[in-house]
């Protein structure tokens, strides 16, 4: 098992119309290893990565390049990981490829005795992508306070499954192109690969059995039941909420307007106490004035 936790980008320019001819920045990779050792001095080149999104005429070449920073005596050798950056792609964006010795026997020109021919070639590697205890727990953290009032559990629901059905479609689209070159002789027939069809074609349920089908309709309908129930539910639940809410503004609105009404009559009294006041004692002054 190989842990891969940190990459950097690696110069490449390559030429359209030769293809065979490309340029790396060694002294870049060195500069990047040197400065990923400071602050790790465990961390070690294990392979290479492409945007891809298919391999390239020139992966075995920059694969033999590779191999000179990986440290002498590892087992492990370097692994060609293709990311597909691809904003419509739905199944996990990577896959991991490792380099393999064939043995490719061709006819001779001049008679019928074979010529073994060993070529290099990248076999799939299985990959997954995972998180780190600390990095799980800060996700968490960060993603518990955000939420989204306009996506209801049944859009995210149906939105998965939408998602899980066309990455089917694409692995369904992906089998019958491997078959048809290997049926017209573009490609060479891979047991390994003809044995995993033939297990997934034997774990489909066979659908003429009339007890299995209507098994799944129940299942299904049953499925669907809770989920519509449960969509219920929670608009039945927002609409009380919705209402509660309002009577508890229009509460707090007349009662703020109550108070303000209140303000406004104490603040009148005052006026007019004091015009009374001046009133009066205007009045005293003319009648003191009268007096003199």
């Amino acid at each position: 098992m190989l842990f891969v936790l940190t990459c950097s980008t690696w110069l490449f320019y390559g030429v359209v119309l030769y293809q065979a001819v490309f340029y790396l920045d060694h002294n870049f990779l060195e500069n990047m290893l040197t400065m990923f050792r400071k602050v790790n001095a465990k961390e070690r080149v294990v392979g290479f990565y492409s945007t891809g999104p298919q391999i390239r005429p020139n992966d075995l070449r920059i694969h033999s390049l590779v191999k000179r920073f990986v440290p002498p005596g590892s087992s492990t050798p370097p692994v060609f990981v293709i990311i597909d950056v691809r904003p419509d792609r739905e199944s996990i964006p990577t896959t991991a490829y490792k380099v393999v010795e064939e043995v490719d026997s061709t006819k001779s020109s001049g008679g019928s005795s074979k010529n073994a021919e060993v070529r290099k070639s990248f076999a799939h590697v299985s990959s997954l992508i995972g998180a780190l205890e600390a990095e799980e727990v800060g996700v968490e953290h960060l993603l518990r306070d955000i939420n989204d009032p306009t996506v209801s559990t049944v859009a995210s629901l149906i939105k998965a499954k939408m998602s899980g059905l066309s990455a089917l479609t694409e692995k369904l689209v992906e089998m019958k192109d491997y078959l048809e070159a290997v049926v017209e002789g573009r490609m060479k027939v891979n047991q390994d690969i003809v044995a995993n069809m033939q297990t997934i074609l034997n774990l489909l349920p066979n659908l003429n059995v009339e007890e299995l089908v209507r098994a799944m309709l129940v299942k299904t309908n049953d499925m669907h039941m809770v989920i519509y129930l449960s969509a219920l539910i929670r608009s039945v639940i927002a609409l009380h909420d919705l209402v509660n809410n309002k009577i508890k503004y229009n509460l707090e609105v007349g009662e703020d307007e109550a108070g303000k009404k209140e303000g406004e009559s104490s603040k009148e009294k005052k006026v007019d106490e004091s015009e009374k006041k001046k009133e009066d004692e205007g009045e005293e002054k003319k009648e003191d004035d009268a007096k003199k």
